[in-house]
């Protein structure tokens, strides 16, 4: 559960009169005159009693502040889009509590309304904090600020009024929802429960990688009767040895490749998403990382211009890492996942603390470098925006390093990467263009039913 807690003292209190405090004056002001024009002593007293009670009420409230603290709770710490999770506020106060106080959680428009409620609340624990929960409904991915608390404080007659934002706010981390995809390609190419068999090598010679000494409780059927005759003793054939299968994905994030960033401002506390092409390639990166996890793949995720992709949202815990493996692996690339966006195009987030990334380069020798140094050892699922024919034949040799290469290309408009699904169809990918509107379930199977397209 994240939890955040704010102590505000010295809060600057913004104190003014209400609508019944301003009543109050004029009709002081009104009786005033009428006792000047009417020379009566008793209607000069009540001007003075009607003047004087708003402005005790106002120096009352200036006098007795009290100092609050906000403790704010989320259950689950990080969720996902779609879902709920319940807030939990503890508020307490220090000093003299005079007159009513009310209290209001400011949230993001897009998360909807925050609540209202009173302080000292309904449930109120022997340490005299009060202790308030409601359920927030969390639509789309993104980085957001809950709160800040917004005190009320008035007078017992609701004559005069103070205001201050108790806390600066808690950050709330979503993540993209997965999409269920259907069975396979992918799944043809695991070993047995998920493993990739491989042989111990220990020397050079072409016998010696696949012998080693006879242990005892060897079956007889595995000794290696020419390495034993050379070595002089008894040699088996080697075990094969699991290793984890790999997988990556290549995540463009090019901002050349999604043209309908607008580069609008967020307001306070708000997630500004990117463009629609944007969002569909990170729902279909996530739901493409958690299938493979499924398959106990270890996945990597990279850039087009072979930086690690994570490396540039503000949201990942583990921006630096190279790999991930596991239920783990995977909730961390799903909070990765969460605030990123093209590079160079924030959107106006970065107003909210965050910082904006450089723009970076294109396609280049890194990344392929990188998908070559995990040569065989499992797919490539490779999802671009809008991609030229040229940057795509860069791209194209990284199908010889996997044991499969896949690409989804999602484009504004239909065709506008048709060049760059050629050219990676004719170097041996399944390569298939889709827009924001396709579903992806649909691009998936269209993609992996069947044979290669070419």
């Amino acid at each position: 559960m994240a939890t955040s807690t704010s102590r505000w003292h010295g809060a600057q209190w913004q104190g003014k009169l209400t609508t019944a405090g301003w009543g109050f004056v004029g009709t002081g002001v009104a009786v005033l005159l009428a006792a000047q024009l009417m020379g009566r002593r008793d209607l000069l007293h009540l001007a003075v009693f009607l003047l004087l009670v708003p402005a005790v009420a106002y120096l009352a409230n200036r006098l007795f502040r009290p100092g609050l603290a906000v403790d704010r709770a989320t259950d689950p710490p990080v969720v996902e889009a779609g879902r709920e999770a319940e807030v939990r506020l503890a508020v307490r106060h220090a000093g003299v509590l005079v007159g009513r106080l009310s209290m209001a959680e400011n949230l993001p428009a897009s998360l909807g309304s925050g609540p209202d409620f009173a302080y000292p609340g309904r449930t109120v624990g022997s340490d005299g904090v009060s202790r308030y929960r409601y359920q927030l409904s969390c639509p789309r991915r993104g980085l957001y600020t809950l709160g800040p608390v917004e005190a009320r404080s008035s007078d017992i007659f609701g004559l005069a009024e103070q205001r201050t934002r108790i806390d600066a706010g808690t950050r709330l981390t979503v993540t993209p929802a997965p999409v269920p995809l259907a069975a396979s390609v992918l799944s043809g190419l695991r070993g047995i429960e998920g493993v990739i068999a491989t042989r111990m090598q220990a020397n050079p010679s072409e016998d010696d990688v696949m012998t080693r000494e006879y242990r005892h409780g060897d079956p007889m059927r595995r000794v290696h009767w020419a390495a034993t005759a050379r070595h002089g003793q008894l040699m088996v054939r080697q075990e094969e040895s699991a290793t984890s299968p790999e997988a990556t994905i290549v995540l463009d994030l090019r901002r050349e490749a999604f043209p309908t960033a607008t580069g609008r401002p967020a307001a306070p506390g708000e997630w500004s998403a990117g463009p629609p092409e944007f969002e569909w390639a990170v729902t279909a990166a996530i739901s493409v990382a958690a299938q493979l996890a499924e398959l106990d793949y270890t996945l990597r995720i990279l850039d087009v211009d072979g930086s690690f992709a994570l490396s540039h949202s503000p949201s990942s815990p583990e921006p630096d890492a190279p790999d991930f493996s596991g239920r783990t692996g995977l909730a961390a690339i799903a909070e990765g996942l969460a605030a990123i966006l093209p590079r160079g195009a924030e959107n106006g987030n970065h107003a909210a603390g965050l910082s904006p990334h450089p723009a970076g380069e294109g396609f280049n020798d890194l990344l392929l470098d990188r998908i070559e140094a995990h040569r065989q050892r499992g797919p490539i699922v490779a999802i671009l925006g809008r991609t030229s024919a040229l940057d795509a034949r860069v791209l194209a040799p990284a199908a010889a390093s996997a044991e499969r290469a896949l690409a989804l290309v999602v484009s504004d408009r239909p065709g506008a990467s048709h060049g760059a699904v050629q050219a990676l169809r004719a170097a041996g990918w399944l390569a298939v263009e889709t827009t924001a509107h396709t579903r992806l379930e649909a691009a998936w199977l269209t993609l992996t039913q069947g044979t290669s397209p070419w």
